[in-house]
């Protein structure tokens, strides 16, 4: 099922157009104030702009600029947002909880628990079915909230930044379950995180000051950004390869890391990690399992208390005193290192 959007809302300078192809993810980035979340809750139906339209396949969700201006109430949009906190009722249990969405559409008692019993199995919740929300972990609770959000059936379903709140040993697996559960499904995801976005959309658009300054295919976009935000998340070092037995090979070689999922040898897959975690020598290191790739030094800047080292594609932040003790300079032949541990191989 296709998306179409145009909306304007002067009061907030907002005025964004996108669409989405049937069974598109879209990430939206963009700094706090962008108007990524002003684009959620008009989708929702939360917020009234002055202008525009909306659309999910043939069914309209408002049209502004009709003879008869058309607003689609909230709760018959076909859509489902799963916010930053995941918002459960504190009087039902789980299973109670994720029930409510199908009862409201009209299935009986039986059949909604049926459909709930269903989405808790999907998200690996079905054990925690008959606790209540307070005796959930962080993490527990939002895996609930998007079995919630996917037991109402949505055609759209809209997630506002849903890994933020989460500790660092929660996010990956919420981030595992989502990959899994938006797979051929419409879906708009607000992050920050250009993981979420390499490894959950199809898309990207990128949002400043209410307006879209780049779209386009993600890997294209976060590859050769051309807006300043895109451009600064772009310095997570980004390399596509296949996925061999011993780990991705790339233009620079074998590449080592760590899987967030599986990997089906010989199809595509990318190598993420950040230029902190990349060590410059001289000569070829020796030592422990990693990462080594021969590059020669493009462009030296500063990066806060660190210099960001450029090769190419490739960049590392390294002190002062280190740049200094290696003597770096443009045209410099060198070794971008980085362990296996910090590198994450995602299916592209």
């Amino acid at each position: 099922m296709t998306f179409r959007f145009e909306a304007t809302l002067e009061a907030r300078n907002f005025d964004v157009s996108l669409a989405l192809g049937p069974g598109e993810t879209l990430a939206v980035l963009g700094p706090n104030g962008a108007g990524k979340s002003t684009l959620l809750s008009i989708i929702a139906g939360l917020l009234r702009p002055d202008s525009g339209r909306a659309a999910i396949g043939d069914r309209t969700l408002f049209d502004l600029a009709a003879p008869k201006p058309h607003w689609e109430p909230p709760h018959s949009r076909g859509t489902a947002l799963l916010a930053q906190e995941p918002l459960l009722f504190p009087h039902l249990s789980v299973l109670e909880n994720v029930a409510f969405g199908p009862r409201s559409k009209g299935e009986t008692p039986t059949e909604s628990r049926k459909t709930a019993s269903g989405w808790l199995a999907a998200t690996n919740t079905d054990s925690l079915a008959k606790r209540r929300p307070g005796e959930l972990s962080g993490g527990q609770a939002q895996r609930v909230a998007v079995a919630r959000a996917l037991a109402a059936g949505p055609d759209l379903l809209l997630l506002d930044e849903p890994m933020a709140a989460l500790d660092i040993h929660a996010a990956p697996q919420m981030r595992r379950l989502l990959k899994r559960v938006l797979e051929n499904r419409n879906a708009i995801i607000i992050t920050h995180d250009i993981l979420d976005a390499l490894m959950l959309a199809d898309h990207v658009v990128v949002m400043e000051n209410g307006h879209v300054t780049e779209a386009g295919p993600t890997r294209e976009v976060l590859n050769r950004p051309r807006s300043r935000f895109a451009a600064g998340l772009a310095g997570l070092n980004v390399i596509p390869g296949t996925v061999t037995a011993e780990g991705l090979s790339t233009p620079y070689g074998e590449v080592s890391g760590t899987s967030e999922g599986p990997l089906v040898h010989g199809e595509s897959a990318t190598a993420a990690f950040p230029p902190s975690a990349v060590s410059v020598f001289l000569s070829p290191p020796h030592g422990s399992p990693r990462n080594t790739f021969e590059a020669t030094i493009t462009d030296l800047e500063p990066h806060g208390h660190h210099i960001r080292v450029r090769a190419g594609d490739l960049s590392a932040d390294i002190t002062p005193a280190a740049m200094a003790d290696l003597a770096l300079e443009p045209g410099t032949r060198a070794y971008f290192v980085v362990k296996a541990t910090a590198v994450t191989i995602y299916a592209a």
